[in-house]
C-alpha cells in the first residue's frame, strides 16, 4: 500500500517534541533548529510538544528547562501542547485495534519490556521474540490480573494493510520494513501509550505535515507508517537529519552526561551565537543533500569533537569549510 501523504498544498507544520526527562543538550538543539527553521522559512507552524506520558521520569522542572533553553536559542513557537492532556485519544487508538485482534498482552518482566516503550533509537535494544503471542487463550485469561503490556501483532497488522512505504527527503521512496521492530510495545500500565502510538496519533491530531527528527528514529518511522495506515491517519513528509555525535563517536544523549544547554547558559555563552553556529554546521554538511538510495543512518552520520574560540565550527568532508562562525563551546564537526 503507497503512502497517504498530506496535501503540498497544505500549510507547512512542523514540531519539536522533547520529553521532560532531563535537561536539552546540542543535539536537542540542532533538531530543535531545523524543525523550526523549515517552517518558517516557509510561512509555517512550528509546535512545542512536551512528551510528558513517562509519568516515573518527568519533571515540571524540565518542562520549565526545556522552554527557557529554546528561548535562550531565540526559538518561538505557535503552540505548547503536552502528551498527558491526550490520553483519551492513546485509549481509543488502543481499544480499536484490540478490538480488531491485532494486539495481545504479554506478561514478560518489567525489565525486558522497559526499553520498548522509549524512542527506539537506532542500534538500540532486541527484538521482541513473540514469547507471549504465542500463549493459549486460556493462560492468556488466567494471567490478565499480572502485570503486562499490549503489543502489536506484527504480522497480523501486515497482513491488513499489505506493504506500505513513505517519502524521506534524502532517502526518497522507502520501503516500509517494520517486521524488522518485533511486535513493539504499545501501551503499558503505567505508561498508557508507547512512543510509537503516541508520537503517530499525535502528530495527526496536531496537523504535523513535514516530520523533522535525528537519523536515529529513521527505522521507527516503518512502525509509525503502519500505524498510520491501521488508524486511517495521514501520512507526513520525513526528514531525517544527521546526529550530534560525541567525541567518543557515540550520540549525544542525556542518560551518557552530554553537556546541557543550561549549562552553557551558565558558563555565559550566547544562546544566539550557539544557533547560528549549529546553523553553520548545516549549512556546510554535504549530506543533507537528497539521497537515492536507503542507506543505514550510520553511513552518513556526522561527527563532532571537542573545539576551542581557536577552532570554529567547520564542516569537513567533500566539500569546503563555511566561513569562520562563533564557536559552539565543546563540540565541532569533523
Amino acid at each position: 500500500m503507497g503512502s497517504s501523504p498530506v496535501n503540498s498544498a497544505e500549510f507547512v507544520t512542523t514540531r519539536f517534541a522533547p520529553s521532560p526527562t532531563g535537561r536539552l543538550h546540542l543535539g536537542h538543539a540542532l533538531s530543535a533548529i531545523r524543525a523550526h527553521d523549515f517552517a518558517r522559512a516557509r510561512g509555517g507552524r512550528f509546535l512545542l510538544r512536551i512528551e510528558d506520558i513517562d509519568m516515573g521520569r518527568s519533571r515540571p522542572e524540565h518542562v520549565a528547562g526545556i522552554v527557557e533553553d529554546l528561548r535562550w536559542l531565540g526559538l518561538d513557537w505557535d503552540d505548547l501542547s503536552y502528551q498527558s492532556a491526550r490520553l483519551a485519544s492513546y485509549q481509543a487508538a488502543l481499544g480499536g485495534l484490540n478490538a480488531r485482534g491485532l494486539l495481545y498482552p504479554c506478561f514478560c518482566t518489567r525489565a525486558e519490556i522497559a526499553a520498548s516503550l522509549s524512542a527506539p533509537h537506532e542500534g538500540e535494544g532486541a527484538v521482541y521474540p513473540g514469547t507471549c503471542r504465542r500463549l493459549a487463550p486460556a493462560e492468556v485469561a488466567a494471567r490478565m490480573g499480572e502485570a503486562h503490556c499490549w503489543r502489536l501483532d506484527m504480522a497480523a497488522a501486515l497482513s491488513v494493510t499489505g506493504p506500505l512505504d513513505w517519502v524521506d527527503a534524502r532517502a526518497g521512496r522507502v520501503r516500509a520494513d517494520p517486521v524488522a521492530q518485533g511486535d513493539v510495545v504499545l501501551a503499558r500500565k503505567d505508561a498508557p501509550a508507547s512512543y510509537h502510538l503516541a508520537v503517530t496519533l499525535d502528530d495527526a491530531a496536531q496537523g504535523v505535515t513535514d516530520v523533522v527528527r535525528g537519523d536515529d528514529l529513521f527505522a521507527a518511522t516503518d512502525v509509525h507508517r503502519l500505524l498510520q495506515a491501521l488508524l486511517g491517519l495521514p501520512t507526513p513528509r520525513y526528514h531525517h537529519h544527521p546526529l550530534m555525535l560525541g567525541a567518543d563517536g557515540a550520540r549525544l544523549a542525556k542518560r551518557t552526561g552530554a553537556p546541557s544547554l543550561a549549562a552553557m547558559r551558565e558558563r555565559g555563552e550566547d544562546g544566539l551565537a550557539v544557533a547560528a553556529g549549529v546553523r553553520a554546521m548545516l549549512a556546510g554538511d554535504p549530506r543533507t543533500a537528497p539521497r537515492p538510495e536507503r542507506l543505514p543512518p550510520r553511513a552518513i552520520l556526522p561527527r563532532y569533537q571537542p573545539c576551542t574560540a581557536s577552532n570554529p565550527i567547520r564542516a569537513t568532508g567533500s566539500c569546503p569549510p563555511p566561513a569562520p562562525l562563533p564557536c559552539v563551546q565543546h563540540w565541532a564537526m569533523r
